[in-house]
């Protein structure tokens, strides 16, 4: 009874020495020999680095951070190459697991972890055909300019219009349809933030009050006063 006693005295002993984290990102990036990863987010306006790793034979790591509310993060990948790439992903508390390659690093990311995520990566893969198509007007824009076809540029300009405020009107309902995620805040900030203020208003009061005291929630709440104030 007595060794039992102290096996569990030691593991509490270990436990409590053990430091906790409020974020875990287990990181697996298959191909990745050597190199530095980064986990960063924004503070204030600046992009920081809050955890990193020099990757030496072990694909397989973990970065942390701390994390007061579900907020947008950052992992980035320095090769030893002028190159670098970038996965945005959305974490809440807890742990988020990210399965890429090497070779793909961006496209072959597969992110599990927070509810926020899964409600991000719905918004963009819709958001993604809207873009696509943008990216066309645009080439077909600069064809009809080198053409001097001013009926194809007016036709052009007024679809790159009409998608664009699609775009807005499905981010803004989008928004309202999840207005218990921090995505809704996140997206009025980054996608529509140069919409009227009305459309912002109209997000920020439809907001829960769970998700109006998360960070993003106070910097809409913030910039939108901060917009009044200069009208």
């Amino acid at each position: 009874m007595k060794k039992i006693a102290l096996l569990f005295i030691a593991l509490f002993i270990i436990a409590c020495g053990e430091e906790k984290h409020d974020l875990v990102v287990k990181t697996h990036i298959k191909g990745l020999k050597k190199g530095t990863v980064y986990l960063k987010k924004v503070i204030d306006t600046s992009l920081v680095t809050v955890d990193s790793m020099v990757v030496n034979g072990n694909p397989q790591f973990e970065l942390y951070s701390d994390l007061e509310s579900p907020e947008v993060f950052f992992l980035y990948l320095d090769k030893n190459s002028s190159e670098e790439d970038r996965i945005t992903f959305f974490a809440d508390k807890g742990i988020t697991e990210i399965n890429t390659t090497l070779k793909r690093f961006v496209f072959d990311a597969e992110i599990n972890g927070s509810e926020q995520q899964k409600t991000l990566e719905e918004y963009r893969t819709v958001i993604s055909k809207l873009n696509t198509r943008n990216l066309e007007i645009i080439k077909e824009n600069f064809e009809a300019q080198k053409d001097r076809d001013t009926a194809k540029l007016s036709a052009l300009e007024k679809e790159r219009e009409g998608a664009l405020r699609r775009k807005y009107l499905f981010t803004v309902n989008f928004a309202l349809n999840n207005k218990d995620s921090e995505v809704a805040p996140y997206l009025a900030l980054t996608e529509v933030y140069n919409a009227k203020v009305n459309l912002l208003d109209t997000i920020n009061n439809s907001l829960t009050p769970k998700v109006k005291e998360s960070k993003y929630g106070k910097q809409l709440n913030n910039f939108i006063k901060e917009i009044k104030e200069k009208e």
